[in-house]
């Protein structure tokens, strides 16, 4: 097997549009070699606690509701060729996602981290809810099956808080600048929401290698 690590956050939409596109991609070739982890980065880590109302987030960061639509253009188009419905005027506030990472990690360790990953996307980009919302949170953990009365505790606390922040930086401090990004085998990073074309050039380079070196090892 090989590694797939993906940094990403819930709330980032071309994170969706390239997870869906590597899903599509995966499940059409179900022999894939591919063991995959998801990985925290914080577009907004000085976001507030409580988050904001995502108009003026969305206003503040692009300069003004001009600014917002033309960014978001190319989002709603590449998303409508990758067959998602996003309900952008469901979602009323950007949250702060650090409490969602947690979520992603503690996921991970029962086994069910693919599953948090789809089901806060889902929640976030399809449902308009809030995933910086403490009971949004417990109600997806029960959605996937992780054990609600531990979820609940760990969330309560500040249980690593401080490992999803040092994640962040480390990602940065490898140069790391934006999300989604995704590292193959610990060597090569491939930044963006790559289309299908080229996550089949790469299962096929993939397969190459292992029969060349299938064939050597006889």
């Amino acid at each position: 097997m090989i590694k797939l690590d993906i940094l990403s956050d819930p709330i980032c939409p071309w994170c969706l549009i390239g997870k869906t596109r590597l899903d599509q991609v995966l499940q059409d070739r179900p022999d894939h070699p591919f063991t995959i982890e998801w990985h925290p980065f914080q577009l907004n880590p000085d976001m507030p606690p409580e988050g904001m109302d995502r108009r003026d987030y969305l206003e503040t960061k692009f300069g003004g509701r001009e600014g917002a639509v033309k960014a978001y253009a190319p989002v709603v188009e590449a998303a409508e060729a990758t067959g998602l419905d996003i309900a952008f005027d469901r979602i009323e506030r950007t949250p702060n996602t650090l409490d969602a990472h947690r979520m992603i990690h503690w996921a991970g360790l029962e086994g069910r981290q693919a599953a948090m990953v789809a089901a806060l996307f889902n929640a976030y980009f399809m449902q308009g809810r809030d995933i910086g919302d403490r009971d949004t949170l417990l109600a997806l953990a029960g959605d996937v099956g992780m054990d609600g009365e531990m979820t609940a505790r760990l969330l309560d606390s500040d249980a690593d808080r401080a490992d999803i922040a040092a994640r962040d930086a480390h990602a940065r401090a490898r140069g790391v600048t934006g999300v989604p990004t995704f590292i193959i085998a610990e060597r090569h990073a491939v930044p963006g929401a790559q289309p299908p074309e080229l996550w089949h050039n790469v299962l096929d380079d993939l397969e190459r290698q292992a029969a060349e070196a299938e064939a050597e090892a006889e």
